[in-house]
């Protein structure tokens, strides 16, 4: 694992961040009802993360998920995952399109890509995808770590038909991981519940297959500590399934995703570091004492912490600034806090630095 630098500050892995470029926003499922000025209605490419992240020299590069490109289970509704894949490794092998913004040198920035896959459609039908992902991958299929089917918004039930757990376990066999997105606040507890039972399922055996968590599972924390700290239902519910899908050695998660749960900040006064550390310590403490620093690992879901930080210039900065109160909060080593900056995500996405 690499070590703090001299200036003090860590080499980082972004393990969760998103791109696309203007002309990609039709194909995104989710841009349709944006106001003309919200700040995920604009190009979101690998010039912007830089500026976003100031340039930072410690910052070694990022893991790429997908953007929830429109999509279906079918082999005829797969063209714009597959250009959205074309797109990453434009941007790797640095042989940018115009009006895409990226440049030949951010090619080493990329670290790891996650897609779309469709799970659901079960073994074969997911062989296949992969099996043209690698095409359009080409040399650089050693970039994709793994995928994702985001299951948030779909109906209950979808974790636990056959072919969802068969999809899984094949991943696993492939040494692919998936990637585990639910929301507790907006989608609901019973998506962790279904999330717990998915997982019970897939594990039997000897299957090993990395599932990385999303978000903390997107928690109700427009609660406050007080309220979770009293034994408020939401938070003793959201907990109890953490600390089980923690009981999976091979399951990760990713510290990342408050902004958009949290009440949205003022651009002009931002929400104090302080302040947030302790609105979140409760969830915080759990995720700490379940999965430990070895199995927790930085994300700045970026640019969607733009949409409830404090705007597209300050939102990375003052996100990393909370992850790092946050481990200083939690008491951490040296050697635990360059776990959660880079060396958790190194494991889970089996990522190799040159």
């Amino acid at each position: 694992m690499a070590s703090q630098n001299g200036a003090g500050e860590f080499p980082i892995i972004d393990s969760h961040i998103h791109l696309y470029a203007a002309g990609h926003i039709a194909s995104l499922n989710w841009t349709a009802g944006l106001s003309q000025n919200h700040p995920l209605n604009r190009q979101c490419s690998t010039q912007e993360y830089r500026a976003a992240t100031q340039n930072r020299s410690n910052l070694l590069g990022f893991v790429f998920l997908e953007t929830d490109r429109k999509s279906g289970l079918k082999d005829t509704e797969w063209q714009d995952v597959l250009d959205e894949v074309d797109f990453l490794m434009r941007i790797a092998r640095g042989t940018p399109r115009d009006g895409e913004d990226h440049r030949p040198e951010d090619s080493k920035l990329v670290l790891g890509v996650a897609p779309w896959a469709p799970v659901p459609a079960g073994e074969k039908v997911l062989a296949q995808f992969v099996q043209e992902v690698q095409q359009h991958c080409g040399d650089r299929w050693d970039l994709i770590k793994g995928f994702r089917y985001l299951v948030q918004d779909k109906p209950a039930g979808v974790m636990l038909q056959p072919q969802f757990i068969e999809g899984l376990q094949w991943l696993g066999r492939k040494g692919l991981a998936f990637d585990l997105g639910v929301d507790a606040r907006m989608g609901g507890l019973h998506q962790l519940q279904e999330a717990c039972e998915m997982m019970e399922r897939v594990y039997v055996g000897d299957n090993d297959v990395k599932i990385i968590i999303n978000h903390l599972c997107k928690p109700n924390l427009r609660l406050t500590a007080s309220e979770a700290a009293s034994g408020n239902p939401d938070f003793t519910k959201w907990k109890e399934y953490i600390y089980q899908m923690a009981s999976h050695k091979s399951a990760y998660m990713k510290l990342s995703g408050f902004f958009s749960e949290l009440p949205k900040q003022d651009e002009t006064q931002p929400t104090a570091i302080s302040t947030l550390v302790e609105q979140t310590r409760p969830w915080v403490d759990a995720v700490f004492k379940s999965f430990g620093p070895g199995r927790t690992m930085f994300g700045s879901d970026w640019p969607v912490c733009n949409a409830g930080g404090p705007g597209v210039q300050a939102s990375w900065g003052h996100w990393h600034s909370l992850v790092a109160a946050i481990l200083d909060d939690q008491g951490l080593t040296p050697e635990q806090k360059a776990q959660v900056w880079s060396g958790t995500a190194i494991e889970a996405y089996n990522i190799h630095i040159i």
